[in-house]
């Protein structure tokens, strides 16, 4: 097991489909969770979930450049509470784009703690400190409140309506690198 990430009450892992599977089936089954996400992320099976993961994790290892999705575990239980992504933004075509975005996916009885907040932080941060980016991306439907009430929280600046992603009209919040100050012991965020 590969741990990408920790925060205070969260660890960001590799997924783990023999093992993961069930708990991301109860995520991915939920109706209310994929409402946003549309309708092919909707899973019937455990099964069908588990080659799910598989697939994502072999895309994962094509692209050879560290982004991809993974689990979020809550520490105090150990149960999968969603999923985390940095990954480059597909075009309407579906054909990767230079933009990267931060997303996540929360099971249900998750939402309203946090976790998406505080498991984006820690995605932002490490898409600046490891990949260098200079901004990162969220795309959101406009209808979808709690996800832009997260983008908010993670302090990401609205750009408006896109149609340049996933072929839909999606609202385009980003966040640029914070500037780091040459002797500066901390970190001031500059850049947005």
């Amino acid at each position: 097991m590969t741990n990408l990430l920790e925060t205070e009450r969260l660890i960001i892992r590799s997924w783990i489909p023999e093992r993961d599977a069930e708990q991301a089936f109860i995520m991915y089954s939920d109706p209310e969770v994929t409402h946003f996400l549309g309708k092919s992320s909707h899973v019937t099976s455990i099964e069908l979930q588990r080659q799910r993961l598989i697939e994502g994790i072999e895309r994962m290892h094509q692209r050879k450049n560290g982004t991809g999705a993974w689990a979020i575990v809550e520490k105090e239980t150990t149960t999968i509470v969603g999923t985390i992504l940095l990954k480059q933004l597909p075009d309407k075509d579906g054909l990767p784009t230079q933009d990267y975005e931060v997303g996540w996916h929360l099971r249900r009885d998750a939402w309203g703690k946090g976790y998406a907040t505080e498991a984006g932080q820690a995605m932002l941060n490490y898409g600046f400190s490891i990949f260098n980016l200079p901004v990162i991306y969220a795309v959101v439907k406009p209808e979808n409140h709690a996800s832009i009430r997260v983008t908010e929280r993670l302090g990401m600046k609205p750009v408006g309506q896109t149609n340049k992603y996933y072929g839909i009209k999606l609202l385009l919040f980003q966040l640029n690198t914070p500037v780091k100050i040459e002797g500066d012991e901390g970190v001031e965020n500059r850049g947005y």
